[in-house]
């Protein structure tokens, strides 16, 4: 069977961004993918708890795309983090909804790569500075992959050139979908970005084919 997708979008001002919103219509007509903006659905921040964990229940793969804001993540995506996953449903004793689910971070820089190295001014890999969504993955008895990162995306002015972000951005996507993606490498790369081409198989496994 292919894998369920949720793509959380958190973006408090989608209208006024380049990146983002290239990247999420990119895979909004993707069979098996289902994409919710938060910042749409709870513009009081008043979250749905027993939606957003049906949701989660539904789903295989979770995906959370966000611009890197202050090294983490806008502020309802942390109030979505706080109401949703619940002791005893989501960790703790008997809290086994998410166990074996993958997830990962697709998020946008506004600085360049070489800023988010041991020797660079922000001092940290984004995989470091994404160490709390590792843990909590792993609190929750999931897998945590690389994330996909785009950097720099201040410098970009038209769509044209975020589109070759947003297509691999598909792809990673689809191959996670019909199993061509080697999660087992992702879990440990520190950008799935540097190593797409090693990560995704040209063999559909769940449908025998070759696409």
């Amino acid at each position: 069977m292919p894998r369920r997708i949720l793509v959380y979008l958190a973006h408090p001002v989608l209208e006024r961004s380049r990146v983002n919103r290239t990247m999420i219509d990119a895979v909004r007509d993707l069979p098996g993918v289902t994409v919710r903006d938060l910042y749409e659905d709870y513009p009081t921040l008043a979250i749905d708890v027993a939606r957003e964990q049906a949701d989660l229940l539904a789903h295989d793969v979770i995906v959370f795309q966000h611009p890197f804001y202050w090294y983490s993540t806008p502020a309802l995506l942390k109030e979505w983090q706080d109401l949703v996953l619940e002791y005893g449903w989501a960790y703790g004793e008997g809290g086994k909804a998410l166990a074996g689910k993958l997830t990962f971070n697709c998020v946008s820089t506004g600085g360049p790569q070489a800023a988010y190295q041991p020797e660079g001014y922000n001092r940290f890999t984004i995989r470091q500075l994404l160490a709390p969504w590792d843990q909590t993955a792993h609190l929750c008895g999931m897998k945590f992959l690389a994330p996909f990162v785009v950097h720099a995306s201040l410098r970009f002015t038209s769509r044209e050139e975020i589109a070759p972000h947003a297509a691999n951005y598909r792809r990673v996507l689809e191959a996670l979908r019909d199993d061509r993606f080697d999660t087992e490498r992702a879990a440990y790369e520190e950008r799935m970005t540097d190593a797409l081409d090693g990560l995704i198989s040209p063999i559909v496994r769940n449908q025998g084919l070759v696409s």
